[in-house]
Order: structure tokens, then C-alpha cells, then sequence
């Protein structure tokens, strides 16, 4: 899930601090009582409102999967989820999940819809 606009986040804070009551501003704003709070705190302790940076570790197997996507796909535009994994497996010996290898087509736009 992306976080909230930092534009949205101001506008929120704003209407608090002009006197409108938060269940009001969740309300029109269409976000909840804490996260409110949240944002008013952050407000409060660093003087900004920009979204903190996703906790996790940076995705290590689909950097290379990516890159050497497109040529496999040129060449094997019609095959499955289970085959691009196995083609993956094989030549960089690193498993992936078919949910991972969707992932990864997506991220290239490329439709999986197969040729009738």
C-alpha cells in the first residue's frame, strides 16, 4: 500500500489546527482518528510531514529477474508462470514463486494472455 500524499497530509493537518474536530477532518479527508494523531505528532517532532521510508529489506531477487526478462520474453512471449520460473531457476539458480514472476511481469507490463 502507498502512503499518503505529503499535499493530503498537510491539508489534514491544517484543518485540525484551525479548530475543525477530528472526527470531522476524518471524515472530509476520508482517513481515520489515529492516523490523524500520528501525523500530528510527526508534525509536533520533526517540523515535516514527509512519508517515513517502507521498513524492509530491498528485494534481491527480482533486480536481476527483471533485467533479463525482457529477452526471454521476446523469445518465449507465450510461456506459463511455472516455465518462466524454471527458465529462471536454471539460469541464475536462484527459485522464484510464480507470485514473485507476476510480480515482475507486471512491473514490465506485459500481459500473460496467451494466444488463442
Amino acid at each position: 500500500m502507498r502512503p499518503y500524499s505529503e499535499d493530503l497530509r498537510w491539508r489534514v493537518v491544517r484543518a485540525v489546527l484551525i479548530g475543525t474536530r477530528r472526527d470531522d477532518v476524518a471524515a472530509r479527508f476520508l482517513v481515520s482518528v489515529p492516523t490523524i494523531e500520528r501525523w500530528l505528532r510527526q508534525k509536533r517532532e520533526t517540523g515535516g510531514l514527509a512519508p517515513k521510508p517502507v521498513p524492509g529489506p530491498v528485494a534481491v531477487k527480482t533486480t536481476a529477474l527483471v533485467e533479463a526478462l525482457p529477452e526471454r520474453l521476446v523469445e518465449h512471449a507465450d510461456a506459463t508462470l511455472e516455465e518462466h520460473c524454471s527458465w529462471w531457476r536454471e539460469v541464475a539458480g536462484i527459485e522464484v514463486s510464480t507470485a514473485t514472476m507476476s510480480r515482475a511481469l507486471t512491473r514490465l507490463a506485459w500481459t500473460r494472455k496467451k494466444r488463442p
